[in-house]
């Protein structure tokens, strides 16, 4: 199932208030239970955001193929990579 618009925006405004919440990935994942979510450290992915946020840079995952990879389509999106980011980076 891909990421649909509706969905993608309702994330950004979670991830957007993230400073009142600085793990939003719990809410994230009650919300969101169809879709994969990864939570690291903005150090461990190579590739460029989909988003940034204050505290998260968002990443989108494509499991179409036989491998996962990061995607900037959101409509091939079947998941969420969350990459904490060290605040003042």
């Amino acid at each position: 199932m891909a990421l649909g618009t509706d969905q993608l925006i309702e994330i950004e405004r979670v991830l957007a208030t993230a400073d009142a919440d600085p793990s939003p990935l719990v809410e994230l994942r009650r919300r969101f239970p169809q879709l994969t979510w990864v939570r690291c450290d903005a150090s461990d992915v190579t590739e460029q955001p989909f988003r940034r946020f204050p505290r998260f840079d968002l990443h989108l995952i494509d499991g179409s193929d036989h491998c996962m990879q990061i995607t900037a389509e959101p409509a091939r999106a079947i998941g969420i990579v969350l990459a904490k980011r060290n605040v003042g980076q």
